[in-house]
Formats: structure tokens, sequence, C-alpha cells
């Protein structure tokens, strides 16, 4: 290998080492929070890695991002490469919305909501009002079980958008040791 190309680039190979430690640190940053944050709300294990697997989807999109920066891509090139991309995704996500929706909720159900699995809740809902246990929240949908022993499968995004009474909540009946 030339000398001199290693010397040409020396400034793109730092800011790459820079960037390699610091996504490294991020990843086991975050994921140490949330298992953190999930051990603290007694979240599944499950759910934990599934938060922890789009927040590290995030942080490659913006790792690769700056990877793009740091070694000087032709700004040109980038939108043309960027609007292409983004009309074909924008395309597929307008036809997809509720999956991207489902996501996101699924992500706002595991760090705010004041229900978890073994709770017993009432959804408001103006056409099918109904009680169920929630059994497990999952990344689109939570499944529920209901008094008859129906399963619902419930989307995410409607869960946001319901109005939602906690009959009974999974701490009740239970002692929780640490």
């Amino acid at each position: 290998m030339d000398i001199d190309l290693i010397f040409d680039y020396t400034k793109e190979l730092i800011g790459s080492g820079i960037l390699l430690i610091v996504y490294i640190s991020l990843r086991l940053i975050t994921t140490k929070l949330v298992r953190r944050y999930a051990k603290s709300s007694h979240t599944l294990e499950h759910r934990t890695n599934l938060v922890i697997k789009y927040i590290h989807l995030f942080i490659n999109i913006l790792v690769l991002i700056a990877l793009v920066l740091i070694w000087g891509v032709q700004t040109k090139d980038i939108f043309i490469a960027l609007s292409s991309i983004t009309t074909v995704v924008g395309v597929a996500m307008f036809a997809q919305w509720s999956i991207l929706s489902n996501i996101t909720s699924g992500i706002i159900l595991f760090f705010s909501f004041p229900f978890k699995i073994g709770d017993i809740i009432k959804i408001h809902d103006k056409d099918f009002p109904f009680e169920a246990e929630i059994e497990d929240i999952g990344a689109f949908h939570v499944y529920l079980k209901t008094d008859d022993g129906e399963k619902v499968i419930y989307p995410n995004n409607l869960l946001l958008q319901k109005g939602i009474s906690i009959l009974k909540n999974h701490f009740d009946d239970k002692e929780f040791i640490d």
C-alpha cells in the first residue's frame, strides 16, 4: 500500500476512528440505560431487546451519515441518492404508514404508559368497548385476553388513541422482590 495514500487521508482516517469509538460507546451506553430503565419498570426482556434494536438502528443511520460527511462525498451526489431513496421509501411508507405508526407507538408504550403486562384494562372504544388482560406488548400489537378466553390482538397505535382504564394492576396480586 502506498504510504502517500495514507498521508492523503489522515484526517478522514482519524475522524473515522473517533467516530468508531463514539459509535461503540453510544451503543453500549444506550443499551445499558434502556436495560436499567426496563429493570426498574419491570419490563419483559423481549420488549427491552426490541427497543434496543430500534435505537441501535437509529444510531447506525446517524453513523452512516457521519461517515459520508467525514469522507467528503459530494453533496450533489448525496442529494441525488437521497432524493431517489426518499422517493422509493416515501411511497412504500405511505402504503405502509400504519406499520411505522405501530412501531413508534410500541416504543412509546415501552417508556411511558402506566399499564404493564398482567394488568386488566378497559378500552373505551365507541364501537367495540371491552375489558381484557394484557398478555404481551409487541412491536406492532398488544395481545389481550378477555374473560371469555377470547384472544384480541390490538394495534399499538389504537391503544394510544383510545381512552383506557386500568381495572386491576398486576402489582395488586404479586409482591415484587428485587
